[in-house]
Protein backbone atom coordinates (compact mmCIF):
# COMPACT_ATOMS: atom_id res chain seq x y z
CA UNK A 1 0.00 0.00 0.00
CA UNK A 2 1.09 3.59 -0.59
CA UNK A 3 2.75 5.10 2.48
CA UNK A 4 3.16 8.64 1.19
CA UNK A 5 2.51 11.03 -1.68
CA UNK A 6 5.58 11.80 -3.80
CA UNK A 7 5.55 15.54 -3.24
CA UNK A 8 5.01 15.17 0.51
CA UNK A 9 8.32 13.39 1.23
CA UNK A 10 11.04 15.51 2.84
CA UNK A 11 14.04 15.22 5.15
CA UNK A 12 11.89 14.22 8.13
CA UNK A 13 11.54 10.80 6.46
CA UNK A 14 15.30 10.08 6.27
CA UNK A 15 16.22 6.39 6.58
CA UNK A 16 12.59 5.25 6.39
CA UNK A 17 11.19 2.90 3.75
CA UNK A 18 8.35 4.29 1.67
CA UNK A 19 6.03 3.02 -1.04
CA UNK A 20 4.92 5.54 -3.66
CA UNK A 21 2.67 5.56 -6.72
CA UNK A 22 2.91 8.06 -9.55
CA UNK A 23 3.74 9.01 -13.12
CA UNK A 24 7.19 9.28 -14.66
CA UNK A 25 7.88 12.98 -15.15
CA UNK A 26 11.45 12.51 -16.40
CA UNK A 27 13.87 9.61 -16.76
CA UNK A 28 17.61 10.32 -16.86
CA UNK A 29 20.28 7.69 -17.52
CA UNK A 30 23.59 8.94 -16.11
CA UNK A 31 25.72 6.05 -17.31
CA UNK A 32 25.20 3.38 -14.75
CA UNK A 33 22.63 5.11 -12.50
CA UNK A 34 19.07 5.87 -13.63
CA UNK A 35 17.19 8.79 -12.07
CA UNK A 36 13.42 9.04 -12.29
CA UNK A 37 11.37 12.09 -11.28
CA UNK A 38 8.16 10.53 -10.01
CA UNK A 39 5.12 12.81 -9.94
CA UNK A 40 1.72 12.74 -8.28
CA UNK A 41 -0.77 15.41 -7.32
CA UNK A 42 1.43 16.61 -4.44
CA UNK A 43 4.57 17.13 -6.51
CA UNK A 44 7.84 15.44 -7.49
CA UNK A 45 10.41 13.23 -5.81
CA UNK A 46 13.68 11.90 -7.23
CA UNK A 47 14.00 8.13 -7.49
CA UNK A 48 17.43 6.46 -7.85
CA UNK A 49 17.80 3.05 -9.55
CA UNK A 50 21.23 1.55 -8.77
CA UNK A 51 22.65 -1.18 -11.07
CA UNK A 52 23.41 -3.28 -7.97
CA UNK A 53 19.66 -3.99 -7.86
CA UNK A 54 19.66 -5.85 -11.17
CA UNK A 55 15.91 -6.53 -11.40
CA UNK A 56 14.85 -2.97 -10.61
CA UNK A 57 17.53 -1.55 -12.91
CA UNK A 58 16.41 -3.64 -15.87
CA UNK A 59 12.84 -2.46 -15.39
CA UNK A 60 14.00 1.16 -15.09
CA UNK A 61 15.87 0.92 -18.40
CA UNK A 62 12.56 0.35 -20.21
CA UNK A 63 10.60 3.08 -18.45
CA UNK A 64 9.47 6.15 -20.39
CA UNK A 65 7.63 9.40 -19.63
CA UNK A 66 4.12 9.03 -18.16
CA UNK A 67 4.48 5.34 -17.30
CA UNK A 68 2.59 4.61 -14.08
CA UNK A 69 4.86 3.15 -11.39
CA UNK A 70 4.82 1.65 -7.95
CA UNK A 71 8.14 1.99 -6.17
CA UNK A 72 9.43 1.02 -2.75
CA UNK A 73 12.71 2.36 -1.44
CA UNK A 74 14.68 4.01 1.30
CA UNK A 75 14.75 7.77 1.82
CA UNK A 76 18.31 9.18 1.88
CA UNK A 77 19.99 12.58 1.61
CA UNK A 78 20.90 13.88 -1.82
CA UNK A 79 24.64 14.20 -2.44
CA UNK A 80 26.22 17.57 -1.69
CA UNK A 81 25.57 20.09 -4.46
CA UNK A 82 22.47 18.35 -5.86
CA UNK A 83 19.86 19.76 -3.48
CA UNK A 84 16.88 21.37 -5.27
CA UNK A 85 15.39 24.09 -3.00
CA UNK A 86 12.44 24.56 -5.41
CA UNK A 87 11.03 21.16 -4.39
CA UNK A 88 9.50 20.16 -1.07
CA UNK A 89 11.42 16.89 -1.55
CA UNK A 90 14.53 18.68 -2.81
CA UNK A 91 16.84 17.57 0.03
CA UNK A 92 16.22 13.87 -0.36
CA UNK A 93 16.01 11.07 -2.90
CA UNK A 94 14.73 7.51 -2.72
CA UNK A 95 16.97 4.53 -3.43
CA UNK A 96 14.74 1.94 -5.07
CA UNK A 97 14.47 -1.56 -3.65
CA UNK A 98 11.44 -2.58 -5.71
CA UNK A 99 9.78 -1.13 -8.81
CA UNK A 100 6.71 -2.17 -10.77
CA UNK A 101 5.26 -0.78 -13.98
CA UNK A 102 1.51 -0.54 -13.36
CA UNK A 103 0.85 0.74 -16.89
CA UNK A 104 2.74 2.01 -19.90
CA UNK A 105 2.01 5.16 -21.86
CA UNK A 106 2.19 6.33 -25.43
CA UNK A 107 4.48 9.29 -26.01
CA UNK A 108 2.32 12.24 -24.88
CA UNK A 109 1.64 15.13 -27.30
CA UNK A 110 3.34 17.56 -24.91
CA UNK A 111 5.56 17.54 -21.85
CA UNK A 112 3.84 18.05 -18.52
CA UNK A 113 6.04 21.04 -17.64
CA UNK A 114 5.68 22.75 -21.02
CA UNK A 115 3.88 26.09 -20.73
CA UNK A 116 3.81 26.81 -24.48
CA UNK A 117 1.02 24.51 -25.65
CA UNK A 118 -1.86 25.49 -27.91
CA UNK A 119 -5.18 25.57 -26.09
CA UNK A 120 -6.77 23.34 -28.74
CA UNK A 121 -4.21 20.60 -28.05
CA UNK A 122 -4.66 21.05 -24.32
CA UNK A 123 -8.45 20.71 -24.53
CA UNK A 124 -8.29 17.76 -26.92
CA UNK A 125 -6.10 15.93 -24.38
CA UNK A 126 -7.55 17.47 -21.23
CA UNK A 127 -6.86 14.37 -19.12
CA UNK A 128 -3.14 14.93 -19.85
CA UNK A 129 -3.35 18.70 -19.49
CA UNK A 130 -4.80 18.20 -16.01
CA UNK A 131 -1.65 16.30 -15.02
CA UNK A 132 0.41 19.44 -15.52
CA UNK A 133 1.50 20.98 -12.19
CA UNK A 134 -0.13 24.34 -13.01
CA UNK A 135 -3.52 22.74 -13.62
CA UNK A 136 -3.16 20.46 -10.59
CA UNK A 137 -2.44 23.55 -8.49
CA UNK A 138 -5.47 25.40 -9.89
CA UNK A 139 -7.91 22.58 -9.17
CA UNK A 140 -6.46 21.95 -5.73
CA UNK A 141 -7.00 25.66 -5.01
CA UNK A 142 -10.56 25.32 -6.29
CA UNK A 143 -11.16 22.57 -3.72
CA UNK A 144 -9.68 24.67 -0.91
CA UNK A 145 -11.83 27.67 -1.82
CA UNK A 146 -15.00 25.56 -1.93
CA UNK A 147 -14.16 24.00 1.43
CA UNK A 148 -13.43 27.38 3.02
CA UNK A 149 -16.79 28.69 1.78
CA UNK A 150 -18.59 25.64 3.15
CA UNK A 151 -16.90 25.95 6.55
CA UNK A 152 -17.76 29.66 6.85
CA UNK A 153 -21.38 29.23 5.83
CA UNK A 154 -21.82 26.19 8.08
CA UNK A 155 -20.43 28.15 11.02
CA UNK A 156 -22.98 30.90 10.32
CA UNK A 157 -25.99 28.59 10.26
CA UNK A 158 -26.45 28.09 6.50
CA UNK A 159 -27.84 24.78 5.25
CA UNK A 160 -26.60 23.12 2.04
CA UNK A 161 -29.80 22.28 0.14
CA UNK A 162 -29.94 21.03 -3.46
CA UNK A 163 -32.37 22.50 -5.96
CA UNK A 164 -33.57 20.91 -9.24
CA UNK A 165 -31.47 20.66 -12.39
CA UNK A 166 -34.61 20.09 -14.50
CA UNK A 167 -36.90 23.05 -14.10
CA UNK A 168 -39.28 25.42 -15.91
CA UNK A 169 -38.16 27.70 -18.72
CA UNK A 170 -38.48 31.38 -17.80
CA UNK A 171 -37.00 33.24 -20.78
CA UNK A 172 -36.62 36.64 -19.12
CA UNK A 173 -32.82 36.55 -18.99
CA UNK A 174 -30.29 34.71 -21.14
CA UNK A 175 -31.39 31.87 -23.40
CA UNK A 176 -32.22 28.62 -21.65
CA UNK A 177 -30.75 25.23 -22.39
CA UNK A 178 -33.87 23.15 -23.10
CA UNK A 179 -34.28 19.46 -22.31
CA UNK A 180 -37.11 17.66 -24.14
CA UNK A 181 -39.39 15.45 -22.07
CA UNK A 182 -39.98 11.92 -23.40
CA UNK A 183 -42.87 11.24 -21.02
CA UNK A 184 -44.59 14.57 -21.71
CA UNK A 185 -44.28 14.79 -25.48
CA UNK A 186 -43.84 18.29 -26.86
CA UNK A 187 -42.89 19.73 -23.48
CA UNK A 188 -39.49 20.81 -22.25
CA UNK A 189 -37.53 21.26 -19.07
CA UNK A 190 -34.88 23.97 -18.83
CA UNK A 191 -31.51 23.68 -17.15
CA UNK A 192 -31.35 26.35 -14.42
CA UNK A 193 -29.71 29.70 -15.17
CA UNK A 194 -29.62 30.05 -11.40
CA UNK A 195 -31.55 28.56 -8.45
CA UNK A 196 -33.14 31.99 -7.87
CA UNK A 197 -36.80 31.04 -7.52
CA UNK A 198 -36.15 27.82 -5.62
CA UNK A 199 -33.97 29.53 -3.03
CA UNK A 200 -36.71 32.11 -2.52
CA UNK A 201 -39.18 29.26 -2.05
CA UNK A 202 -36.82 27.77 0.54
CA UNK A 203 -37.01 31.03 2.48
CA UNK A 204 -40.81 30.87 2.32
CA UNK A 205 -40.45 27.28 3.57
CA UNK A 206 -38.73 28.54 6.72
CA UNK A 207 -35.17 27.25 6.24
CA UNK A 208 -33.92 30.76 7.00
CA UNK A 209 -30.36 30.35 5.67
CA UNK A 210 -29.52 28.38 2.52
CA UNK A 211 -26.46 27.89 0.35
CA UNK A 212 -25.41 25.70 -2.53
CA UNK A 213 -22.29 25.43 -4.67
CA UNK A 214 -24.10 24.56 -7.84
CA UNK A 215 -23.89 24.36 -11.61
CA UNK A 216 -25.80 26.90 -13.68
CA UNK A 217 -26.41 27.00 -17.43
CA UNK A 218 -26.83 29.87 -19.88
CA UNK A 219 -26.95 29.58 -23.64
CA UNK A 220 -25.21 32.86 -24.41
CA UNK A 221 -22.31 34.14 -26.44
CA UNK A 222 -19.06 33.19 -24.76
CA UNK A 223 -15.97 35.13 -23.75
CA UNK A 224 -12.85 34.35 -21.75
CA UNK A 225 -14.82 34.78 -18.51
CA UNK A 226 -17.99 32.97 -19.64
CA UNK A 227 -18.93 29.30 -19.97
CA UNK A 228 -22.23 27.65 -20.94
CA UNK A 229 -22.07 25.81 -17.62
CA UNK A 230 -20.50 27.49 -14.63
CA UNK A 231 -20.38 27.18 -10.86
CA UNK A 232 -22.15 29.56 -8.53
CA UNK A 233 -21.86 29.98 -4.77
CA UNK A 234 -25.55 30.58 -4.20
CA UNK A 235 -26.70 32.09 -0.90
CA UNK A 236 -30.03 33.24 0.54
CA UNK A 237 -31.08 34.35 4.00
CA UNK A 238 -34.20 35.61 5.76
CA UNK A 239 -34.69 38.58 8.07
CA UNK A 240 -31.45 40.39 7.19
CA UNK A 241 -31.22 43.85 5.66
CA UNK A 242 -29.10 44.63 2.62
CA UNK A 243 -26.40 46.10 4.88
CA UNK A 244 -26.37 43.00 7.08
CA UNK A 245 -26.11 40.68 4.08
CA UNK A 246 -23.25 42.74 2.61
CA UNK A 247 -21.43 42.76 5.95
CA UNK A 248 -21.65 38.99 6.27
CA UNK A 249 -20.64 38.27 2.67
CA UNK A 250 -17.77 40.74 2.83
CA UNK A 251 -16.53 38.91 5.92
CA UNK A 252 -16.68 35.62 4.02
CA UNK A 253 -14.75 36.88 0.98
CA UNK A 254 -12.15 38.68 3.08
CA UNK A 255 -11.56 35.56 5.16
CA UNK A 256 -11.49 33.39 2.03
CA UNK A 257 -8.73 35.43 0.38
CA UNK A 258 -6.75 35.55 3.63
CA UNK A 259 -6.94 31.84 4.43
CA UNK A 260 -6.42 30.52 0.91
CA UNK A 261 -4.07 33.03 -0.73
CA UNK A 262 -2.74 35.11 2.23
CA UNK A 263 -4.16 38.25 0.58
CA UNK A 264 -5.42 40.96 2.93
CA UNK A 265 -8.47 42.73 1.51
CA UNK A 266 -9.49 46.07 3.04
CA UNK A 267 -11.97 46.25 5.91
CA UNK A 268 -14.52 47.52 5.16
CA UNK A 269 -14.93 47.45 1.39
CA UNK A 270 -15.70 50.91 -0.01
CA UNK A 271 -19.16 51.51 -1.46
CA UNK A 272 -20.08 53.38 -4.62
CA UNK A 273 -23.54 54.09 -5.97
CA UNK A 274 -24.36 52.92 -9.47
CA UNK A 275 -24.86 56.54 -10.53
CA UNK A 276 -21.42 57.57 -9.25
CA UNK A 277 -19.76 54.53 -10.81
CA UNK A 278 -21.17 55.34 -14.23
CA UNK A 279 -20.44 59.08 -13.81
CA UNK A 280 -16.80 58.59 -12.80
CA UNK A 281 -15.80 55.39 -14.59
CA UNK A 282 -18.48 54.60 -17.18
CA UNK A 283 -18.89 51.12 -15.67
CA UNK A 284 -20.93 49.44 -12.95
CA UNK A 285 -17.90 47.27 -12.18
CA UNK A 286 -15.12 49.86 -12.00
CA UNK A 287 -11.48 48.85 -11.67
CA UNK A 288 -10.21 51.02 -8.82
CA UNK A 289 -6.59 50.01 -9.34
CA UNK A 290 -6.29 53.05 -11.62
CA UNK A 291 -7.18 56.54 -10.47
CA UNK A 292 -8.27 57.73 -13.94
CA UNK A 293 -11.75 59.30 -13.81
CA UNK A 294 -14.15 60.92 -16.27
CA UNK A 295 -14.76 64.65 -16.24
CA UNK A 296 -18.30 65.76 -17.05
CA UNK A 297 -18.50 68.36 -19.85
CA UNK A 298 -22.07 68.03 -21.14
CA UNK A 299 -23.24 71.33 -19.62
CA UNK A 300 -20.53 73.48 -21.26
CA UNK A 301 -20.85 71.92 -24.72
CA UNK A 302 -24.45 72.89 -25.49
CA UNK A 303 -23.47 76.24 -27.04
CA UNK A 304 -20.24 75.35 -28.89
CA UNK A 305 -20.12 75.37 -32.69
CA UNK A 306 -18.38 72.00 -32.80
CA UNK A 307 -21.30 69.88 -34.01
CA UNK A 308 -20.13 66.55 -32.57
CA UNK A 309 -20.01 67.93 -29.03
CA UNK A 310 -23.07 70.19 -29.28
CA UNK A 311 -25.43 67.55 -30.67
CA UNK A 312 -24.36 65.00 -28.06
CA UNK A 313 -24.88 67.57 -25.28
CA UNK A 314 -28.31 68.58 -26.57
CA UNK A 315 -29.81 65.16 -27.29
CA UNK A 316 -31.89 63.49 -24.54
CA UNK A 317 -29.70 60.94 -22.81
CA UNK A 318 -26.57 62.36 -24.46
CA UNK A 319 -23.24 62.92 -22.76
CA UNK A 320 -19.91 64.65 -23.36
CA UNK A 321 -17.11 63.50 -21.05
CA UNK A 322 -13.34 63.73 -20.92
CA UNK A 323 -10.68 61.30 -19.75
CA UNK A 324 -7.36 62.86 -18.70
CA UNK A 325 -4.29 60.65 -19.15
CA UNK A 326 -1.37 61.91 -17.03
CA UNK A 327 1.76 61.86 -19.19
CA UNK A 328 -0.35 60.87 -22.19
CA UNK A 329 1.14 63.63 -24.30
CA UNK A 330 3.91 61.20 -25.24
CA UNK A 331 1.46 59.01 -27.16
CA UNK A 332 2.23 58.88 -30.88
CA UNK A 333 -0.31 59.63 -33.59
CA UNK A 334 -0.36 55.91 -34.46
CA UNK A 335 -1.17 55.01 -30.85
CA UNK A 336 -3.99 57.55 -30.81
CA UNK A 337 -5.31 56.14 -34.11
CA UNK A 338 -5.19 52.63 -32.62
CA UNK A 339 -7.19 53.82 -29.62
CA UNK A 340 -9.66 55.48 -31.98
CA UNK A 341 -10.20 52.13 -33.70
CA UNK A 342 -10.52 50.48 -30.29
CA UNK A 343 -13.36 52.71 -29.06
CA UNK A 344 -15.11 52.09 -32.37
CA UNK A 345 -15.77 48.56 -31.11
CA UNK A 346 -18.10 50.13 -28.54
CA UNK A 347 -19.96 52.32 -31.01
CA UNK A 348 -17.90 55.52 -30.71
CA UNK A 349 -17.67 57.36 -34.02
CA UNK A 350 -14.31 58.93 -33.22
CA UNK A 351 -11.92 59.96 -30.46
CA UNK A 352 -11.17 63.67 -30.17
CA UNK A 353 -8.17 64.71 -28.07
CA UNK A 354 -6.12 67.61 -26.78
CA UNK A 355 -2.41 67.34 -25.98
CA UNK A 356 -1.17 69.73 -23.29
CA UNK A 357 2.39 70.62 -24.28
CA UNK A 358 2.98 73.89 -22.40
CA UNK A 359 0.27 75.49 -20.25
CA UNK A 360 2.30 78.72 -20.00
CA UNK A 361 1.74 79.38 -23.71
CA UNK A 362 -2.05 79.25 -23.41
CA UNK A 363 -3.85 77.97 -26.50
CA UNK A 364 -0.55 77.94 -28.41
CA UNK A 365 0.76 75.36 -25.98
CA UNK A 366 -2.03 72.92 -26.86
CA UNK A 367 -2.15 70.50 -29.76
CA UNK A 368 -5.44 69.23 -31.21
CA UNK A 369 -7.39 69.21 -34.47
CA UNK A 370 -10.55 70.37 -32.61
CA UNK A 371 -9.16 73.53 -30.96
CA UNK A 372 -10.31 75.76 -33.83
CA UNK A 373 -13.92 74.71 -33.17
CA UNK A 374 -13.90 75.53 -29.43
CA UNK A 375 -14.11 78.98 -27.79
CA UNK A 376 -11.13 79.86 -25.64
CA UNK A 377 -13.26 80.00 -22.49
CA UNK A 378 -14.51 76.46 -23.20
CA UNK A 379 -10.95 75.22 -23.60
CA UNK A 380 -10.00 76.87 -20.31
CA UNK A 381 -12.99 75.23 -18.61
CA UNK A 382 -11.89 71.83 -19.96
CA UNK A 383 -8.36 72.31 -18.63
CA UNK A 384 -9.65 73.53 -15.29
CA UNK A 385 -12.18 70.75 -14.78
CA UNK A 386 -9.84 67.95 -15.84
CA UNK A 387 -6.91 69.33 -13.85
CA UNK A 388 -4.68 68.81 -16.87
CA UNK A 389 -1.02 69.80 -16.74
CA UNK A 390 1.99 69.80 -19.01
CA UNK A 391 2.52 66.47 -20.74
CA UNK A 392 -1.07 65.29 -20.25
CA UNK A 393 -3.52 64.11 -22.90
CA UNK A 394 -7.29 64.59 -22.77
CA UNK A 395 -9.57 62.21 -24.67
CA UNK A 396 -13.22 63.06 -25.33
CA UNK A 397 -16.36 60.99 -25.73
CA UNK A 398 -19.54 62.52 -27.16
CA UNK A 399 -22.64 60.48 -27.96
CA UNK A 400 -25.47 58.73 -26.15
CA UNK A 401 -24.44 58.22 -22.53
CA UNK A 402 -24.33 54.44 -23.04
CA UNK A 403 -21.85 54.75 -25.92
CA UNK A 404 -19.70 57.30 -24.08
CA UNK A 405 -19.63 55.25 -20.90
CA UNK A 406 -18.80 51.97 -22.62
CA UNK A 407 -16.18 53.36 -25.01
CA UNK A 408 -14.36 55.69 -22.59
CA UNK A 409 -14.72 53.11 -19.82
CA UNK A 410 -13.02 50.45 -21.94
CA UNK A 411 -10.38 52.97 -23.03
CA UNK A 412 -9.70 53.83 -19.39
CA UNK A 413 -8.98 50.18 -18.60
CA UNK A 414 -6.85 49.61 -21.70
CA UNK A 415 -4.70 52.70 -21.30
CA UNK A 416 -4.47 52.20 -17.54
CA UNK A 417 -2.92 48.77 -17.96
CA UNK A 418 -0.83 49.56 -21.02
CA UNK A 419 0.74 52.76 -19.64
CA UNK A 420 1.37 51.99 -16.00
CA UNK A 421 -1.61 53.68 -14.35
CA UNK A 422 -2.82 50.48 -12.63
CA UNK A 423 -1.65 49.58 -9.12
CA UNK A 424 -0.50 46.07 -8.32
CA UNK A 425 -3.19 45.67 -5.69
CA UNK A 426 -6.54 44.12 -4.83
CA UNK A 427 -9.30 46.72 -4.95
CA UNK A 428 -12.76 45.43 -3.93
CA UNK A 429 -15.88 47.53 -3.59
CA UNK A 430 -19.65 47.30 -3.38
CA UNK A 431 -21.74 48.97 -6.06
CA UNK A 432 -25.19 49.82 -4.67
CA UNK A 433 -28.39 51.70 -5.48
CA UNK A 434 -28.90 50.19 -8.91
CA UNK A 435 -31.85 51.24 -11.03
CA UNK A 436 -34.69 48.75 -11.02
CA UNK A 437 -34.94 48.80 -14.83
CA UNK A 438 -33.08 49.63 -18.02
CA UNK A 439 -34.70 50.55 -21.32
CA UNK A 440 -34.68 48.10 -24.21
CA UNK A 441 -34.84 50.52 -27.14
CA UNK A 442 -35.38 47.81 -29.75
CA UNK A 443 -38.43 46.34 -28.02
CA UNK A 444 -39.47 49.69 -26.49
CA UNK A 445 -39.97 48.22 -23.03
CA UNK A 446 -38.34 48.12 -19.63
CA UNK A 447 -36.08 45.23 -18.61
CA UNK A 448 -34.99 44.28 -15.11
CA UNK A 449 -31.43 45.45 -14.57
CA UNK A 450 -30.70 42.54 -12.20
CA UNK A 451 -33.75 40.26 -12.27
CA UNK A 452 -37.48 40.83 -11.83
CA UNK A 453 -37.50 39.54 -8.22
CA UNK A 454 -35.35 42.42 -6.89
CA UNK A 455 -37.04 44.63 -4.31
CA UNK A 456 -37.46 48.35 -5.00
CA UNK A 457 -35.61 50.68 -2.65
CA UNK A 458 -37.52 52.09 0.30
CA UNK A 459 -39.88 54.81 -0.91
CA UNK A 460 -39.59 53.77 -4.57
CA UNK A 461 -42.47 51.31 -4.75
CA UNK A 462 -44.89 53.89 -6.15
CA UNK A 463 -42.44 54.69 -8.97
CA UNK A 464 -42.93 51.17 -10.36
CA UNK A 465 -46.17 52.42 -11.90
CA UNK A 466 -45.68 56.18 -12.17
CA UNK A 467 -42.04 56.44 -13.34
CA UNK A 468 -40.22 53.06 -13.59
CA UNK A 469 -37.07 54.64 -15.01
CA UNK A 470 -36.47 56.52 -11.75
CA UNK A 471 -37.04 53.56 -9.42
CA UNK A 472 -33.96 52.32 -7.55
CA UNK A 473 -33.54 48.81 -6.17
CA UNK A 474 -32.08 47.09 -3.13
CA UNK A 475 -29.43 45.44 -5.31
CA UNK A 476 -25.70 45.22 -4.60
CA UNK A 477 -22.75 43.86 -6.57
CA UNK A 478 -19.35 42.94 -5.20
CA UNK A 479 -16.62 44.04 -7.61
CA UNK A 480 -12.93 43.16 -7.50
CA UNK A 481 -10.32 44.69 -9.82
CA UNK A 482 -12.88 45.47 -12.48
CA UNK A 483 -14.73 42.14 -12.38
CA UNK A 484 -18.11 41.51 -10.81
CA UNK A 485 -17.54 38.50 -8.57
CA UNK A 486 -20.91 38.53 -6.83
CA UNK A 487 -24.35 39.99 -7.39
CA UNK A 488 -27.32 40.03 -5.09
CA UNK A 489 -30.30 41.88 -3.74
CA UNK A 490 -33.06 41.98 -1.20
CA UNK A 491 -35.99 40.17 -2.84
CA UNK A 492 -39.64 41.08 -3.18
CA UNK A 493 -41.54 39.24 -0.46
CA UNK A 494 -45.03 40.70 -1.04
CA UNK A 495 -47.19 39.42 -3.88
CA UNK A 496 -48.69 42.79 -4.77
CA UNK A 497 -45.23 44.36 -5.23
CA UNK A 498 -44.09 41.45 -7.39
CA UNK A 499 -47.15 41.91 -9.58
CA UNK A 500 -46.35 45.63 -9.96
CA UNK A 501 -42.85 44.76 -11.17
CA UNK A 502 -44.22 42.29 -13.70
CA UNK A 503 -46.58 44.95 -15.03
CA UNK A 504 -43.72 47.46 -15.29
CA UNK A 505 -41.89 44.87 -17.39
CA UNK A 506 -44.93 44.60 -19.66
CA UNK A 507 -45.65 41.08 -18.44
CA UNK A 508 -49.40 40.66 -18.40
CA UNK A 509 -51.20 39.10 -15.45
CA UNK A 510 -51.94 36.04 -17.59
CA UNK A 511 -48.31 35.67 -18.69
CA UNK A 512 -47.10 36.18 -15.13
CA UNK A 513 -49.45 33.46 -13.95
CA UNK A 514 -48.24 31.06 -16.65
CA UNK A 515 -44.54 31.67 -15.94
CA UNK A 516 -44.45 32.51 -12.24
CA UNK A 517 -47.83 31.50 -10.83
CA UNK A 518 -46.22 29.17 -8.28
CA UNK A 519 -44.12 32.04 -6.90
CA UNK A 520 -47.01 34.52 -6.80
CA UNK A 521 -49.09 31.99 -4.88
CA UNK A 522 -46.25 31.14 -2.47
CA UNK A 523 -45.70 34.82 -1.66
CA UNK A 524 -49.23 34.94 -0.23
CA UNK A 525 -48.44 32.36 2.46
CA UNK A 526 -46.35 34.34 4.92
CA UNK A 527 -43.21 34.95 2.87
CA UNK A 528 -40.51 36.46 5.14
CA UNK A 529 -38.31 39.39 4.13
CA UNK A 530 -35.31 37.78 2.47
CA UNK A 531 -32.32 38.43 0.24
CA UNK A 532 -29.13 36.89 -0.94
CA UNK A 533 -26.24 36.86 -3.33
CA UNK A 534 -24.50 34.59 -5.83
CA UNK A 535 -20.74 34.51 -6.34
CA UNK A 536 -19.06 33.27 -9.49
CA UNK A 537 -16.68 30.61 -8.20
CA UNK A 538 -14.92 30.20 -11.55
CA UNK A 539 -14.34 33.95 -11.88
CA UNK A 540 -12.97 34.25 -8.33
CA UNK A 541 -10.54 31.41 -9.00
CA UNK A 542 -9.46 32.92 -12.31
CA UNK A 543 -8.47 36.06 -10.43
CA UNK A 544 -6.80 34.22 -7.55
CA UNK A 545 -4.63 32.15 -9.90
CA UNK A 546 -3.87 35.00 -12.31
CA UNK A 547 -5.18 32.88 -15.18
CA UNK A 548 -5.97 34.47 -18.52
CA UNK A 549 -9.08 32.35 -19.06
CA UNK A 550 -11.81 30.91 -16.90
CA UNK A 551 -11.12 27.61 -18.68
CA UNK A 552 -7.89 27.23 -16.68
CA UNK A 553 -9.77 26.75 -13.41
CA UNK A 554 -12.45 24.33 -14.70
CA UNK A 555 -11.64 20.65 -15.05
CA UNK A 556 -13.47 20.03 -18.31
CA UNK A 557 -14.47 23.36 -19.91
CA UNK A 558 -16.05 24.22 -23.23
CA UNK A 559 -14.46 26.35 -25.94
CA UNK A 560 -15.70 29.78 -26.99
CA UNK A 561 -17.95 27.94 -29.45
CA UNK A 562 -19.50 25.99 -26.56
CA UNK A 563 -17.85 22.74 -27.65
CA UNK A 564 -16.00 20.06 -25.72
CA UNK A 565 -12.95 19.14 -27.82
CA UNK A 566 -12.29 16.09 -25.65
CA UNK A 567 -15.64 14.32 -26.06
CA UNK A 568 -16.73 16.14 -29.26
CA UNK A 569 -19.93 17.40 -27.64
CA UNK A 570 -22.41 18.59 -28.72
CA UNK A 571 -23.01 15.82 -31.23
CA UNK A 572 -25.83 14.49 -33.36
CA UNK A 573 -28.11 11.76 -32.01
CA UNK A 574 -29.74 8.91 -33.88
CA UNK A 575 -33.25 9.01 -35.29
CA UNK A 576 -34.58 6.57 -32.71
CA UNK A 577 -33.74 8.93 -29.84
CA UNK A 578 -35.42 11.82 -31.64
CA UNK A 579 -38.58 9.79 -32.26
CA UNK A 580 -38.76 8.85 -28.58
CA UNK A 581 -38.68 12.55 -27.78
CA UNK A 582 -41.26 13.44 -30.46
CA UNK A 583 -38.70 15.66 -32.19
CA UNK A 584 -38.16 16.05 -35.91
CA UNK A 585 -35.23 18.08 -37.19
CA UNK A 586 -35.93 20.55 -39.96
CA UNK A 587 -32.41 20.37 -41.31
CA UNK A 588 -29.16 18.79 -40.21
CA UNK A 589 -25.97 20.38 -41.49
CA UNK A 590 -23.60 17.72 -42.72
CA UNK A 591 -20.39 19.14 -41.37
CA UNK A 592 -18.20 18.49 -38.40
CA UNK A 593 -18.12 20.89 -35.47
CA UNK A 594 -15.53 23.59 -35.84
CA UNK A 595 -12.83 23.75 -33.22
CA UNK A 596 -12.54 27.05 -31.47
Amino acid sequence: MRTNYCGAINATYLDTTVTLFGWVHRRRDHGGVIFIDLRDREGLVQIVCDPDNVTAFQIAEKIRNEFVLSITGKVRKRPEGTINPALHSGEIEILVTDIEVLNTSLTPPFLMDDDNISEVVRLEHRYLDLRRPAMQSNLRLRHRVAMAVRVFLDQHGFLDIETPMLTKSTPEGARDYLVPSRVNAGHFFALPQSPQLFKQLLMISGFDRYYQITRCFRDEDLRADRQPEFTQIDIETSFLSADEIMFLMEEMIRGLFKSVTQIDLPNPFPRLTYADAMFKYGSDKPDLRMALEFTELTDIMKEVTFKVFREAAEKPGGRVAALRIPGGGSLSRKEIDDYTNFVGIYGAKGLAYIKVNDMAQGIEGLQSPILKFLPQETVQAILSRTGAGNGDLIFFGADKAKVVNESLGALRIKIGHEHGHAEQAWKPLWVVDFPMFERDEEENRWQALHHPFTSPADGHEDLLESDPGQALSKAYDMVLNGSEIGGGSVRIHRQEVQSKVFRALNISDQEAQEKFGFLLEALQYGAPPHGGIAFGLDRILTMMTGSESIRDVIAFPKTQRAQCLLTHAPSSVDEKQLRELSIRLRQVENKSATQG
